[in-house]
């Protein structure tokens, strides 16, 4: 089964109180946390409660060794990614060329440059 890695993005200010709870579930209570979980339904769903919060996508054996050094309990603590975010910033899904939302294979590249 493959797994998800996901990353928080946006702080917790003007966040419903549902959606913080969520967040609380997926161990992601400060900004640029990650973790990384199998890919299940149940996961599928709180995903798809807090994606304007966070980015995510398939995560690779490689870059999990790489992630190990980080580890804090069930997180993992990184640091802004060298460069920023993508062009149009954390308001717009990364499909149209922002920074939030589903990213495929291109999660790896994020989290490589938050190391």
């Amino acid at each position: 089964m493959s797994k998800l890695a996901i990353i928080r993005i946006k702080g917790p200010v003007r966040v419903k109180y549902e959606v913080e709870d969520t967040m609380k579930m997926l161990h992601l209570n400060k900004k640029f946390n990650c973790v990384v979980i199998e890919d299940k339904p149940e996961f599928r769903g709180m995903i798809k409660k807090v994606e304007h919060l966070i980015t995510w996508g398939k995560i690779t054996d490689e870059t999990i060794k790489l992630l190990e050094k980080r580890k804090k309990g069930k997180y993992f603590a990184l640091h802004p990614p060298k460069g920023g975010f993508e062009r149009k910033g954390t308001k717009i899904p990364f499909k149209l060329g922002g920074a939030y939302g589903y990213r495929k294979d291109k999660i790896n590249d994020l989290i490589q440059r938050m190391l």
